[in-house]
C-alpha cells in the first residue's frame, strides 16, 4: 500500500496548497482485483459523485474496461519478464536466443539422423592363380553414396568405402565349372551411413548489403553441406564470424592411409557465414566485408591491435576486443550480385528409420582404382555394377521433436562445456571424439609433465591396428589429434603426444570340474568366459584384477573351483616388443597387475594366450 501525497509550489517554491491523500495497492494485478480497487477507489473518493456500482451500470462498464486493460497489461508485463529468463521461457525462439548467449548452437526443432553402419558387398575377380581376389580390382568408393530403404528412406555413406582393408570378409562366389577354380570372391566392407534428403536451393543477392541474411529452407536443416557462388567461389561455415580459419581434410597419401584416410590442415576462410535454425526455418549469417578487403591480411599484427587514441592523452579502455586481432572488422565477406547455390541436409520423421535388411538400392557418385589406367575397363565395370548394400542392424534416429525441458538441458550441458578442453577428462574426451577419418584412437591418457613447469601435459595414445588390436600411433595421426586439441586447449597449455607401450599378457589357470561334467566341454566353457571378458584391452594404467579370473570362471557351469591363476608375458613374433616380469607388478597381495601409467595391458591373441586345464 502506497500513500501519495501532492503538493502544489508557485515559481518561488512557495507552498501553496496541498492536495488530498490516495492509495494505491500495487498487489492488485489482475482484473477481479483491479476491479475491487477502483470501486474502493471511487467509493472513498467520489462519494457524492458517483454511486451506482451494479453490473448494468455505465459506470461498471467504465471499470470493467480499464480493469480489462490492467490485467492484460500486467500479463504480458509478467510474460515477457519470464521469456528473459532460460528457465522460465517457453517460446522456442526465445530459448533457442537464450541458449545461443550462452554458447548453444543447436536446432529447436530436434529431429535427428539417423546414423549407423551398413555392409556393402563387390564381386572382385580373382587373381591369376584363383586362390583369393586380384587386389587391383578392390574398388575405393568416395563419400556421399546413396543409398535407399524399401520404404524409401534417403541414407548417404560419409566416408570412403574401402575394400581393400585387409579385414573385410572375404568368401568365394562363382567358381569354373569344369576346373573347380574361383572365379570371383565376393568381398565386404563396412562404413557409416547417415539419413536425410540432399538440396540444392539457388539463391540470388542483389547489390552489396552489410550482414546479409538469406534464408535457405522453411525447414529446419541439420546440415549445410556446401555453399558456392556463380564464381565458384566457396563460403565456410564457421561457429562464429569473428573466426577467420578452419580445418579441411586433406587426402592422405602416405602409407598409412588406411588408419588416416583424410588428413586436418588450417586454411583461412574470408568467406564465411553462420547458420541460424529457428522455427521459420534455415537462415545463413555472413558479414559485412567486401570483396574488395580480401586483399588485405586476415591476421593483423600485434602492434596494429592496440587502441587507437584521437587527441587524447590516456586510455580508459580495459576490456579486450577480439576483433582486434583481424585486420579487418567486418567478420567475413559479404556476397554481392551473385547467385548462391546451397546445397543442404533436411532430416523429416519419414526418412530416419530402416529395420534389419530395409536397404535395398545404393547410387555412387565415384568408384576409384588405385591402377585404373592399367586395369581392364570391362572388369572395373563389372565390379562397379555388382554392388550392394544391406543392413545387419537397425537404423534409427529422433523421429520426434524435443520438449522445451530437452533444449533447456542441452543448452545448460552445452555452457557448462564451453566447447574447450580444460580438465584431463576434457582433452581426453576431445582426443576420443575426433573423427575416424583421421586416425581411431583406441587408447590415451593424459598426465602431468614431470619435466615441466605449469600445464605441460604429456597424452599418450594408441591406436587401433588392422587386426584390430592395439598398435602405436602413426606420425599422420598423432599430427591430426595435434590439430584437433590445438582449437580446444587451454592457452597456456603445452601438450606432448606420445607413444604408450603396450604389454600383451596371457591367462594360465587350473579349474576343479564337477564330476557329473563332460570336463572337455567344461573346460571350453571356461575358455570362452574368459575370452568374452578379456578380449578388449585394458585401459592405459588401468590395472588388471586377477580376482575378475576367479569369478569369471565359477560363474561357468560345471566349475567347482578354479585354482593356479597365472599372469604371463607374452613376447616374440606377432607380440608387443615390450618385456616385464609381471611378477614386478603384482601388488602385495598378488592379486592385482599394477601397469604404469604408461601402458596398456592387452591379450594379443585370445585363442592361444589363454591356457587352461583341469585338475
Amino acid at each position: 500500500m502506497i500513500i501519495h501525497v501532492n503538493t502544489i509550489y508557485n515559481s518561488t517554491g512557495t507552498f501553496i496548497m496541498a492536495t488530498k491523500k490516495t492509495t494505491t495497492n500495487y498487489t492488485s494485478r489482475d482484473f477481479d482485483s483491479i476491479k475491487l480497487e477502483l470501486v474502493k477507489h471511487a467509493k472513498r473518493y467520489y462519494p457524492d459523485t458517483y454511486k451506482d456500482f451494479s453490473d448494468a451500470s455505465f459506470g461498471s462498464m467504465v471499470l470493467d474496461s480499464v480493469a480489462y486493460v490492467g490485467d492484460m497489461l500486467s500479463f504480458y508485463l509478467d510474460y515477457q519478464v519470464n521469456e528473459l529468463f532460460l528457465d522460465s521461457a517457453t517460446e522456442e525462439d526465445n530459448i533457442r536466443k537464450l541458449g545461443e548467449h550462452l554458447g548453444w548452437k543447436g536446432s529447436i526443432v530436434g529431429l535427428s539422423a539417423a546414423t549407423g553402419k551398413a555392409n556393402f558387398y563387390a564381386m572382385i575377380p580373382a587373381n591369376s592363380t584363383g586362390l583369393g581376389p586380384d587386389s587391383n580390382y578392390y574398388p575405393i568408393i568416395s563419400a556421399g553414396a546413396t543409398c535407399t530403404s524399401n520404404s524409401g528412406a534417403s541414407f548417404y555413406t560419409t566416408e570412403d568405402i574401402r575394400f581393400d582393408h585387409p579385414n573385410n570378409p572375404v568368401v568365394v562366389a562363382r567358381v569354373n565349372e569344369d576346373t573347380g577354380i574361383p572365379t570371383h570372391y565376393a568381398v565386404q566392407a563396412t562404413a557409416n551411413l547417415v539419413s536425410g534428403q540432399i538440396k540444392t536451393s539457388k539463391i540470388a543477392v542483389g547489390d552489396y548489403k552489410k550482414f546479409r541474411k538469406i534464408k535457405v529452407s522453411s525447414l529446419d536443416s541439420p546440415e549445410i553441406i556446401s555453399v558456392v557462388d556463380s564464381s565458384g567461389r566457396e563460403y565456410h561455415e564457421v561457429e562464429y564470424l569473428s573466426q577467420d580459419s578452419i580445418y579441411r581434410d586433406v587426402s592422405n597419401r602416405g602409407d598409412d592411409s588406411g588408419t588416416s584416410p583424410s588428413i586436418l590442415r588450417p586454411f583461412a576462410a574470408p568467406r564465411r557465414f553462420v547458420t541460424e535454425r529457428t522455427s521459420a526455418g534455415t537462415f545463413l549469417q555472413f558479414g559485412h566485408g567486401s570483396e574488395s578487403e580480401l586483399s588485405q591480411a586476415s591476421v593483423a599484427m600485434p602492434i596494429n591491435s592496440a587502441i587507437d587514441l584521437h587527441g587524447r592523452d590516456y586510455s580508459s579502455a580495459r576490456s579486450f576486443d577480439p576483433s582486434k586481432l583481424m585486420s579487418t572488422d567486418k567478420f567475413g565477406v559479404s556476397p554481392s550480385s551473385t547467385t548462391l547455390t546451397v546445397k543442404y541436409r533436411v532430416v523429416t520423421s519419414q526418412n530416419s528409420n530402416v529395420p534389419v535388411n530395409g536397404l535395398k538400392n545404393i547410387n555412387v557418385k565415384k568408384v576409384n582404382f588405385k591402377n585404373s589406367k592399367s586395369l581392364s575397363i570391362a572388369k572395373m565395370r563389372e565390379v562397379e555394377v555388382s554392388l550392394e548394400v544391406s543392413n545387419s542392424v537397425p537404423i534409427s534416429g529422433q523421429v520426434s521433436t524435443v520438449g522445451s525441458a530437452e533444449i533447456k538441458r542441452r543448452v545448460r550441458d552445452a555452457y557448462a562445456s564451453q566447447n574447450r578442453a580444460v580438465t584431463k577428462q576434457d582433452l581426453e574426451s576431445m582426443a576420443y571424439n575426433m573423427p575416424v577419418k583421421y586416425g581411431s584412437i583406441k587408447r590415451c591418457k593424459i598426465k602431468k609433465s614431470p619435466c615441466g613447469m605449469g600445464r605441460n601435459l604429456d597424452l599418450y595414445v594408441l591406436s587401433e591396428g588392422t587386426d584390430g588390436k592395439l598398435s602405436t600411433a602413426t606420425d599422420t595421426l598423432k599430427n591430426n589429434l595435434k590439430f584437433w586439441l590445438s582449437e580446444r586447449k587451454m592457452i597456456s597449455d603445452t601438450i606432448d603426444i606420445m607413444d604408450a607401450k603396450i604389454i600383451n599378457y596371457g591367462i594360465e589357470y587350473s579349474i576343479i570340474v564337477d564330476p557329473s561334467k563332460n570336463k572337455y566341454e567344461v573346460l571350453n566353457s571356461a575358455m570362452e568366459a574368459l575370452k568374452a571378458t578379456f578380449s578388449q584391452p585394458l585401459y592405459i594404467g588401468e590395472p588388471l584384477y586377477i580376482t575378475d579370473v576367479y569369478s569369471t570362471l565359477n560363474k561357468v557351469s560345471g566349475v567347482v573351483d578354479t585354482k593356479n591363476v597365472k599372469i604371463v608375458n607374452r613376447t616374440g613374433i606377432g607380440y608387443s616388443s615390450t618385456y616385464v616380469n609381471i611378477d614386478n607388478l603384482l601388488s602385495a597381495d598378488g592379486l592385482t597387475v599394477i601397469a604404469p601409467d604408461n601402458v596398456a595391458l592387452e591379450i594379443k591373441f585370445t585363442g592361444s594366450d589363454i591356457n587352461g586345464s583341469t585338475l
